[in-house]
């Protein structure tokens, strides 16, 4: 089951700049700031009620956000649902037609399990299901700042 929305991914070149809209011109809080490494991106978490603006930081040019700065510019990257049980949230989308871009699901920020589902297929939206190592859905995807 889709529980809420936990974040929505921002592809930022410049993280201080970014900070500054964000947090300083729009008040939000800075809940944490994590490297992901297995994306080669810096993530930087905002809290917005329930849910978080994710700024993702390319931290390697040949990184997925490094070449979607490129072609598009700055802006949403994706949606990331949070969901009870990711296995069985990712066969109900597979058998609805929704492809997913790997296998099956990989570590991510804040250690969630997380797969990504290819736009063609979710009306032009890069969509991202993630569920909490922890059980817990705080809306958090990283450590604090």
């Amino acid at each position: 089951m889709i529980r809420k929305i936990d974040h929505i991914g921002i592809a930022v070149a410049d993280a201080a700049a970014a900070l500054k809209v964000f947090r300083d011109a729009l008040g939000l809080e800075l809940v944490g700031t994590e490297p992901v490494p297995s994306q080669k991106l810096v993530s930087y978490h905002l809290r917005v009620g329930e849910s978080n603006l994710e700024l993702l930081v390319p931290s390697d040019p040949e990184s997925v956000i490094a070449r979607f700065l490129e072609k598009r510019g700055p802006g949403i990257h994706h949606i990331a649902l949070a969901v009870e049980d990711i296995a069985a949230e990712v066969e109900r989308m597979k058998a609805a037609g929704l492809q997913p871009l790997a296998e099956k699901p990989s570590l991510g920020a804040g250690g969630k399990q997380v797969l990504f589902f290819h736009p063609q297929t979710t009306g032009g939206v890069l969509l991202e299901l993630c569920q909490g190592s922890d059980g817990a859905e705080d809306g958090r995807s990283g450590p604090p700042a």
